[in-house]
């Protein structure tokens, strides 16, 4: 594989998330997935990597499929983005976030670096907008503070620690963002 590869995948995702803007702002969507493509980039990850990491919402929250992955990307990629994606959009959200902590705590490293880019990136997000707007940041999402401070810390813990597989390179900024973020 080349660096056509993410050249590609910089062109799917872009197509695929048109519109789209991140939760309760006019920020297009697309920023996302290249922030963490960036992200994986600046990690040494492969190229393969960084694409799944632009790539990793398109079967969650556009028209994709993994079909569609395997066809132009191969494999490998379709799996990280699987990997990266919830599996059952009609579970419940505690549901939904359970099985990702309990996956993530084994998954493949190649789809665990990618969803640890992916989580630092949206809390990194996260923090600015409540540094910029306060608590009322908390408004935007389904579940609150509360719920969102167990998934985050659940999160660092499957993905960093003592128990985890691997080390990941952004465990130590993911701890102190999500300590800062959630800071009294």
């Amino acid at each position: 594989m080349s660096e056509q590869i993410i050249d590609e995948a910089i062109e799917v995702a872009a197509k695929a998330h048109t519109r789209q803007v991140r939760k309760a702002s006019d920020v297009p969507y697309i920023s996302h997935p290249y922030a963490v493509g960036i992200m994986l980039a600046r990690a040494g990850c492969s190229d393969e990597i960084v694409a799944a990491g632009i790539l990793h919402d398109t079967v969650e929250d556009t028209y994709i499929t993994l079909e569609d992955l395997r066809e132009k990307f191969g494999e490998k990629v379709a799996e990280i983005v699987e990997g990266c994606s919830e599996p059952d959009k009609s579970a419940t959200w505690e549901q939904r976030k359970q099985h990702t902590l309990e996956y993530l705590r084994t998954a493949p490293w190649d789809v665990r670096v990618v969803s640890c880019a992916d989580k630092l990136h949206n809390a990194r997000t996260i923090l600015a907008a409540r540094e910029e707007m306060g608590d009322k940041v908390w408004e935007r999402f389904k579940r609150g503070r509360k719920e969102q401070e167990w998934y985050y810390r659940a999160l660092v813990e499957s993905l960093c620690g003592p128990n985890a597989q691997g080390d990941l390179p952004f465990c130590g900024e993911l701890r102190s963002v999500i300590d800062e973020l959630f800071r009294a």
